[in-house]
């Protein structure tokens, strides 16, 4: 085969945080569709990988592994149908430029702009915002290569129920190859971080928090009932009062970049200084390339639950690093963890202590079982592989999607075997 093919002979494959060892040492890289075409006719098995920030094998094969990491160019960008036509290895940070420099933004960015677009939808990734979906939420059609190595095209528009069935899609249906994203005209924001939130404002004032801004997450440490951190970003709108106030409901104002267990230098300007879109909703700069120091789960519950979800989460030091709490809108996506259910995301960044972890896991996930908590798909969690048809109540329709598309199971793993098809 005349691809490129990577084959490392020291050794195995390893995600972004050191945490995960990646079955194949097969690793393919093709530069274009035509030969994602040729390497899905040609090979019985594969998987395809984005920046490999998952925390597990959600992306593994014990055959062949496929990265498209130089398909990221951006294909079009319509002013008339506010859409950007993308392919699919780009990250989040460079389309955000690019965005930026032609007048436009994209709705919503998870903490990280270093994350691979494709990844990111593939998983139901998100980031916060009582009025934002996750970043599954803009797409509007989808390029795939199918299991035959043809090309198909799912649309918003055209096929509405197959396509929301196949936005996040967990690399069980195909290779995703173009995406089209909704986006509108750019905006400026500003952040401000507020220190020292006490945990009960949470009973009668959550939502009022969660809305202070156009994005907002908690941070804590789950210790002496203390929220430590509160990051309001708001959208500077024209003709409009959003100055910051001194207080947020008994949380003070920092007088400077704050952030847990790294060098605040990296984080996007806070203090209520005015900066792109795309340099204030995410945490972190483009420029500071993280590597990954703990071990990451995250839990989501119904919004309308959050204070009763977060109350029950015991005091969890010294193994942990912090958490963050986040919001997120309701979407019509059969495999994401907010299909027609508003949410608040319950994040949690372990030390790289897997034994530990696992028990706190564990843990927790019994604490928050009577909310109904669903992990993400791509982070940690020792949910047993049953209770997933509980929470996606379209799991079976999504099966046989997949088995529509990809009869032969090319594009099946453990994971997806043990967490959807075995329980369809």
């Amino acid at each position: 085969m005349f691809l490129e093919q990577i084959e490392n002979t020291e050794g195995k494959f390893i995600n972004w945080a050191g945490s995960y060892e990646y079955t194949s040492s097969k690793l393919y890289y093709p530069k274009n569709v035509e030969e994602v075409q040729i390497l899905v006719k040609n090979l019985d098995k594969l998987k395809v990988l984005g920046t490999m920030h998952c925390c597990h094998g959600i992306a593994d094969s014990e055959e062949n592994l496929v990265s498209l990491k130089y398909l990221d160019k951006v294909i079009n960008l319509d002013k008339d149908t506010l859409t950007v036509t993308i392919e699919t290895g780009i990250i989040y940070g460079h389309l955000a430029i690019y965005l930026y420099k032609n007048g436009f933004a994209l709705h919503n960015m998870a903490s990280l702009p270093h994350i691979s677009v494709a990844g990111a939808c593939a998983t139901g990734t998100h980031g916060s915002g009582t009025k934002n979906g996750n970043l599954s939420s803009a797409v509007r059609a989808m390029e795939i290569v199918t299991a035959t190595g043809d090309i198909i095209t799912i649309s918003r528009d055209k096929n509405y129920e197959e396509f929301y069935g196949m936005v996040v899609h967990l690399g069980g249906i195909g290779v995703v190859t173009k995406l089209v994203l909704d986006v509108q005209p750019v905006y400026m924001m500003k952040q401000m971080v507020y220190e020292n939130l006490r945990f009960d404002q949470l009973k009668d004032h959550f939502i009022d928090i969660m809305s202070s801004g156009y994005s907002v997450s908690l941070y804590t440490k789950w210790q002496d009932k203390m929220l430590d951190q509160v990051w309001v970003k708001r959208r500077v709108e024209h003709g409009k009062e959003n100055d910051y106030e001194k207080e947020l409901f008994g949380a003070k104002q920092a007088k400077e970049n704050l952030v847990f267990g790294m060098d605040a230098g990296n984080t996007t300007d806070q203090c209520g200084i005015v900066g792109p879109w795309h340099e204030r909703l995410p945490h972190f700069k483009l420029d500071h390339t993280p590597t990954g120091n703990g071990l990451e789960s995250e839990y989501f519950v119904d919004l309308d639950k959050a204070y009763e979800a977060m109350l029950a989460v015991d005091e969890i030091t010294p193994h942990l690093w912090e958490s963050e709490i986040r919001t997120i809108a309701a979407d019509d996506f059969w495999m994401s963890p907010f299909y027609k259910r508003p949410s608040v995301a319950i994040h949690f960044l372990w030390k790289q202590d897997f034994d530990a972890a696992r028990k706190l896991m564990l843990k927790i996930e019994e604490k928050l079982e009577p909310f109904k908590a669903i992990p993400h798909w791509g982070k940690l969690f020792m949910v047993e592989p049953g209770k997933f048809k509980e929470f996606y109540p379209k799991l079976p329709d999504f099966v046989n999607l997949c088995k529509k598309y990809d009869p032969n199971r090319k594009f099946r793993n453990k994971f997806l075997d043990n967490f959807v098809f075995n329980n369809a």
